[in-house]
Parts: C-alpha cells; structure tokens; sequence
C-alpha cells in the first residue's frame, strides 16, 4: 500500500473561467485516483474566500461525505445555511432530493476532505439551474432538464 503525499497526489486547479467561473477558483488533490482506486473517490479541495465547490446539487445514487481541515465554510443545503469549521462532517445520502454545495465565505483558504460513492450510472439534479448531468457507464453528458446538450 503506497503512501499517498500532498507531492504525490494528482493536483486539480479549477481556474474560475469559463461556464464555471461564478463558481471560482479552487484546488484539489486527488488522493484516491493516486491510490488507484476505484470503488470510492476521495479527495482534499481548497476554496480561497469568495468561491464554491460546485452549484447546488444532489445525487441520485451517490453517497457523498464532506470533514472540514482547516478554515470556515458555509454548507448551503436547500434553503439553510450552516457555517462548518474543522472537525465538522456533512453526510448526503443518495436519493436525498436536497441540493448542497459549500462556499467559503472568510477571508482565508477553506481546505476539507469529501468522500463519495464511484457510481458507473448516475443523475445529478441541479434545483436551483436549468441543468441535469447524466452518467452512463461512467460516461458524462450534461444536458438541461428538457434534456438538450450544454456546455460544460
């Protein structure tokens, strides 16, 4: 079993540009696809203040887990907010039709670790856009609820 370093682990930077870019910018190190796993993900994001981990979603089959490392972050689950610091866990159950996304909000980084189901199939529901991402077969597609294309 390979000991997985902050070095060794594959490093993600989304750049806040793009379809994205209200979202803003963050960083993940993606330590379960240096692992070579494959059942679950897991992985280390950091948000700098003002951005999001994604837009409001929930998924239909895959369990999702959130621990907070280090900072504040603002956990949006349907209408309620709730501020985490470190050492605080969020759990999303599958099925559970409640869109969440966490924000930092502070003046400093926000690091957490999120652990989540590796579905092949799944449907994730954006409530509050006009937007459903479908994945067959590990395959992506993200279309609007209508079911035309977008981009990502």
């Amino acid at each position: 079993m390979p000991v997985i370093t902050p070095q060794t682990a594959p490093l993600e930077v989304g750049t806040g540009e793009g379809p994205n870019a209200d979202l803003g910018p963050y960083t993940a190190r993606l330590l379960s696809d240096a692992g070579g796993l494959t059942q679950f993900g897991a992985f280390t994001e950091t948000l700098p203040p003002g951005s999001r981990s994604s837009r409001k979603h929930w998924h239909e089959r895959e369990d999702e887990f959130v621990y907070v490392l280090s900072g504040r972050v603002i956990l949006h689950e349907g209408e309620t907010r709730t501020e985490m610091l470190p050492g605080d866990a969020a759990t999303f159950k599958a099925g559970t039709a409640l869109g969440h996304c966490l924000e930092n909000a502070s003046t400093g980084d926000a690091t957490y670790l999120v652990v989540g189901t590796r579905a092949p199939d799944d449907v994730v529901h954006y409530p509050d856009d006009d937007r459903l991402l479908t994945k067959v077969n590990f395959e992506k597609t993200l279309t609007d609820r209508a079911g035309r294309p977008l981009g990502r």
